[in-house]
C-alpha cells in the first residue's frame, strides 16, 4: 500500500500570515519520508477548502520546498477552465518540480463553480472529457484547434513542454459508469469511502479493472488512489476526544456529506426536519461509524485491518485527508504515528546474497 498526503479542507476565510504552514511543513514531511504524493484540491467561494483555489498555483510552491514526492491536482474541475491554460499551468509544475505532475481531472460539484465556465452545469461530465482530450493531446506537443473572440479558428501548440513524457492522469470517480470508463481510457482512479461502503465501492473498483482488461490495458498496472480521513496516535480515547469537534464541525457544515455518510451506514437521512439536538446526536452517530472501518482515525495498530481490506479491494493508494483537523500543532504531532503505519505496509527490502 502507498500513502499520500491530501489537503482539503483548508479554511480560506481567515486572513493570516501562516494559512499554509500546515501545508508546506506536512508536505515536507511526506518528501523527507518518502510518502507518494502530496494532493491539492481546487475549491472555490467556500471556506471549506477555500485555500485552494487553483491547485496548479499551489503545487508551483509545492514544487519549491520538496524533492521527491509527487505533486497532484486532486482534482482539477476541467469543466470550469480552457484547456490550454490547464495545460501550460501543470507544463509549469512539471518544469518546477523536475517531472513530479500528476493530474487528477473533476466533472464539478456545485453550480455555483460553473462562473468560470461558458458551459452548462448539465454538460458538465460531457465537457471534462472532451477537455481530458484537448489537455492530453497539448500536453503530448500536438496542436489543438480552438476559436477565438471573433470566431476564428485557430491552432494552438501550448509551452513549456513537461518534462514527463506523458504526465500521469486520473479522474475522480463516484458512478460505476465513471469507473468504467477510466478503465477504458486507460486513467488512474481517485475515489473516496464518504458516502460509500466498503462492500459498494469494491463492485465499482473490479468493474474499472475489468473494463481496463477489455479495452487492452493492464488491469493491475491502474492506480485506485482512495482519499481516507486520517489521524493517528498513541491512545485510541484521546484520539477521539481529538477529532470529534472538527469532525463534526466538518459534517455539520457539509449536510450533503452527512447525508450520504448515514445513507452508507443503512440510515436514510433527510436534515430539513432535523432539530439541533437531532443534529447532535446525528452528528455523533456518524463519527462513530466513520471511525469503525471507514477511516485511518485512532492508533497505527487499530487501523491496519481497515488497510488490508482497502488493499483486498484493489486499492493501491491511500490520500490521508489530514487537515479535517485544523490544529496545526495536533496535527503534526501525528504525522509520525502515520508514518509507523505506513512503515508497517512497505514491502520487506531484499538484500542480495553473495554466491
Amino acid at each position: 500500500m502507498k500513502f499520500s498526503l491530501f489537503y482539503f479542507d483548508g479554511d480560506g476565510s481567515r486572513p493570516g500570515q501562516e494559512n499554509y504552514r500546515l501545508l508546506m511543513d506536512s508536505a515536507q514531511f511526506a518528501d523527507a519520508n518518502d510518502l507518494e504524493a502530496l494532493w491539492v484540491p481546487e475549491r472555490h467561494f467556500h471556506a471549506f477548502g477555500g485555500l485552494y483555489p487553483n491547485p496548479s498555483i499551489v503545487s508551483a510552491a509545492l514544487a519549491m520546498v520538496t524533492r521527491k514526492v509527487q505533486l497532484r491536482a486532486g482534482s482539477v474541475v476541467a469543466a470550469l477552465h480552457h484547456p490550454a491554460r490547464v495545460a501550460e499551468e501543470w507544463a509549469v509544475v512539471d518544469n518546477l518540480s523536475g517531472g513530479r505532475a500528476g493530474i487528477a481531472i473533476a466533472a464539478g460539484w456545485t453550480k455555483d463553480e460553473f462562473v468560470f465556465s461558458k458551459e452548462p452545469h448539465g454538460n458538465r461530465r460531457s465537457t471534462m472529457w472532451r477537455s481530458y482530450e484537448q489537455i492530453t493531446r497539448l500536453l503530448a506537443g500536438e496542436a489543438v484547434s480552438f476559436e477565438d473572440a471573433d470566431g476564428n479558428i485557430v491552432d494552438a501548440k501550448t509551452l513549456p513542454r513537461p518534462v514527463q513524457s506523458r504526465i500521469p492522469f486520473w479522474v475522480a470517480c463516484q458512478s460505476t459508469e465513471t469507473f468504467i470508463e477510466a478503465g477504458r481510457r486507460g486513467l488512474n482512479v481517485l475515489t473516496a469511502l464518504l458516502g460509500e461502503t466498503t462492500e459498494s465501492l469494491a463492485p465499482k473498483i473490479a468493474a474499472y479493472r475489468t473494463s481496463r482488461e477489455k479495452h487492452g490495458h493492464d488491469p493491475a498496472v491502474g492506480t485506485v488512489s482512495m482519499m481516507v480521513h486520517t489521524f493517528l496516535g498513541d491512545d485510541a480515547g484521546k484520539v477521539k476526544s481529538n477529532v470529534s469537534k472538527p469532525f463534526g464541525d466538518y459534517l455539520r457544515t457539509h449536510y450533503h456529506l452527512l447525508e450520504g455518510l448515514g445513507r452508507s451506514m443503512g440510515v436514510d437521512i433527510t436534515l430539513d426536519n432535523f432539530s439541533d439536538d437531532d443534529l447532535d446526536s446525528l452528528i455523533e452517530f456518524g463519527i462513530e461509524g466513520f471511525m469503525k472501518g471507514r477511516s485511518l482515525i485512532g492508533t497505527p495498530e487499530s487501523c491496519q485491518s481497515t488497510v488490508d481490506t482497502l488493499a483486498e479491494m484493489g486499492v493501491d493508494e491511500i490520500a490521508c485527508l489530514i487537515d479535517f483537523v485544523q490544529d496545526y500543532d495536533l496535527v503534526m504531532g501525528s504525522l509520525p504515528f502515520l508514518l509507523k503505519l505506513v512503515e508497517a505496509n512497505r514491502p520487506p527490502v531484499r538484500i542480495a546474497r553473495a554466491v
